[in-house]
This record gives C-alpha cells, structure tokens and sequence, in this order.
C-alpha cells in the first residue's frame, strides 16, 4: 500500500467525465520494444505517447465532449489566430509511477485554476476544473505504459488551449482548443544536483504592471529566449528578471525564486501579477511553513539581495518549477540599476556555492510525497491509474 495513499481518488462526477471521453485508437502505436528503449532514458519534450486528449470549443455551443485521438499534427489554417495573435495558455504537470504501480498526479486543481486566470486574461473560454481533470486523467489512462518507473522519473503532462478560428480580425477567437499531450520524462538532474549560475540584466524584462507576466502564456516565454542565449554565452545558466520599472527582483524565465536567510526565514516575491503563481513553489512554501521557518512573500530589491549575499545574511538561493522541481542557485551575477555606472557590475556566490540544507531537503521531501514514497499528510496527490 503506498504511504500516498492519504491522498485523493477521483470523485465520481469526475470517472463520469471521464467515462464520456470518445476514443479513438492509436492504429500505428509505438512498439513495445521502442517504447521500452525509450523510457529506459527518456528525454524531455522530444518523444510524446501514443494518444492525446482533446476537447473543442464553439462561442455558440460551449465545450464539447472529450475525445481521445491519435498523437499527431494538428491541422492549422494559414489564417489561424492563434499564429497571427498569439492567443495562447498551457500548462505543465506530471504523472508518477509509485512503487506499487499505481499512477499518480499532484495538485491538478490548482493547474486547471491557473489554466483558468491565464485564459480569462488572454480572452478564451474557461474550461471547467473537473474537465480539465478528467481530461488528464482519460489520457494517461490509455497511455499508462508511458509513465516510466525508472528513479526521479515521469510523465510530463501539457494541457494547452489556443484560437482555433481562421480569422484575421483583432478580437477573441469563436473557435478553440484545448488538449493534453504527454511526454515522458527522466531525471531533471541525470548526474546528481547541481547549483546554477544565474545573469541579472535590467536591460530586459519578462513582464510589467497589468500585463501577462502572471499567467502562463507562450509570450512570456518567447520573449525570455534572446535574454537567455544572451546570458549564455556570458556563461551563464539562467536570467533573472527584474520588475519593469527595475526596483523589485521577480523571477527566473521559467521558474519561481525562493532565498533563505541565515536566521531560517524563507522569502520570495509576491505574486502580484507579473510573477507566475507557481504550484511548486506554493508548496515548497507550506513546507517550510510546516517546519516552523517564517515565510515571507514580499518585494524585495536587486540591491538588498546582493547586498545580503555579500553579508552572510542570505544563505541558500535555489529557483523552483514543475521540470526541476528544485535548483540551487550557486552563482549570481549582474548589473546594479541603482549603482554609480562605475559600480554596478556585481558578481557574488551564495553560501558556498553549493546546494544548501534546507533547499535538498526541502526538494527530498517534495519529490518524496510526489513518488510516493512518504506521507502526503495535505492530500495533495490525486491516484489517476
């Protein structure tokens, strides 16, 4: 019996969703030997399962009834909106092989509400949380054999929704999609964890005041992509963004910041609107609420952290996301904005440049209630297979 077992099953008005589901077989599977090879080592975003789930919306009629389908292209109209507007949601969540076999998720409801507040701001359709739900659940139900079983593996799931109408008019779409795809996934961290490296540049920001920057939208990331290849090549891992008016530190490209100070209090930024409400991170903060550490969400300076790296005062950084779950930050370096142009440039290491205790640990005991294999005492977990 799993230790998970504390967590949840679908309710019923949820199985009867997912009874509704129209399936259409896969006629050319993957073959058993190719699907092993392949989750013998699986790559992230490059290899997908056998099926998808889709269910299609009409501004006249409202959603329609989940269908099962073959994995494979989507045919788009040249005129398609969602190629000329971007309107565009999706979300990231996975499905874990425990060890009694048994196929779990984690926290699906609060995927399926961001889902929600990212399409209200893009203007699609809401789509209801038990449909969401049973939408990943149909899915990896009938591609169960891809969930790996291999360590720190899974089955990483991607609901999205995009404008389906060919139209060229600046307005919300009439018609649109909603589908999960599944990839399977292997160790974030395949040769142990490491810290990052991490640029700070004022001269680029991933969102402003009453933009997008808090919801999840392929914008967002699109415009992170040139800061990215610009802090690689300074040899850095990843870019860490400033507010637009650069007085607040905000987030990673594609994953929230949490600092640990040396008295044991957790910050991070609030999500105020242009920093993504991570379902990662709210967790890493309710653990360590649980352990008694005080959390604070408040704004902080680019100068304040800096400055209490150099002191000793901040001890541990990592970032947190759905694909890492947990990385360190070792290495952070950068411009000051409000420093003499002489002085800005800045370059510190945290602690000592290595992952610090509450960060594994805290990263041990998520990813261990995640694979099951300790006490979800929240009820986070929900048992799909």
């Amino acid at each position: 019996m799993p230790l998970s077992i504390r967590g949840n099953t679908l309710p019923e008005s949820q199985e009867r969703l997912v009874a509704q589901f129209s399936v259409g077989h896969n006629a050319h599977p993957v073959s058993d030997e190719a699907r092993e090879k392949e989750l013998a080592a699986p790559r992230f975003g490059t290899v997908f399962t056998d099926h998808m789930a889709r269910i299609s919306w009409n501004r006249s009629t409202g959603w329609g009834h989940g269908r099962i389908e073959p994995y494979g292209p989507i045919p788009l109209d040249p005129a398609t909106a969602v190629l000329h507007y971007a309107q565009e949601v999706f979300e990231g969540l996975k499905a874990y092989r425990h060890p009694d076999g048994t196929i779990w998720t984690f926290r699906p409801g609060r995927n399926a509400r961001r889902l929600n507040k990212s399409a209200a701001r893009l203007a699609l359709p809401e789509l209801p949380t038990d449909l969401f739900t049973a939408a990943v659940a149909a899915l990896v139900r009938i591609d169960s054999d891809w969930v790996p079983s291999s360590p720190d593996s899974s089955l990483y799931l991607r609901p999205f929704m995009f404008a389906s109408e060919p139209f060229l008019g600046v307005r919300a779409a009439n018609n649109v999609e909603f589908l999960v795809i599944a990839s399977p996934a292997g160790a974030y961290f395949a040769g142990g964890v490491h810290p990052v490296s991490i640029w700070v540049d004022g001269d680029y920001h991933r969102a402003a005041p009453g933009g997008t920057g808090g919801v999840k939208a392929g914008g967002n990331y699109a415009a992170s992509l040139l800061p990215q290849a610009l802090a690689a090549r300074k040899g850095f891992d990843q870019v860490l963004y400033l507010s637009a008016s650069n007085d607040g530190v905000e987030e990673l490209g594609g994953m929230n910041l949490i600092v640990v100070r040396k008295d044991g209090t957790v910050e991070t930024p609030p999500t105020s609107g242009s920093i993504l409400e991570g379902v990662t991170r709210a967790s890493l903060l309710r653990l360590a609420e649980d352990r008694g550490h005080q959390v604070l969400e408040r704004k902080f300076t680019l100068r304040e952290l800096v400055e209490g790296i150099e002191s000793g005062d901040i001890v541990e950084a990592f970032a947190c996301g759905t694909a890492a779950v947990v990385t360190p930050v070792g290495r952070l370096a950068g411009k000051l904005p409000d420093a003499p142009k002489g002085e800005r440039k800045f370059d510190v290491t945290i602690g000592d440049g290595q992952p610090g205790p509450l960060t594994m640990s805290l990263r041990e005991e998520l990813t261990g209630i995640q694979y099951g294999l300790i006490p979800d005492r929240h009820n986070w977990m929900l048992r799909l297979v």
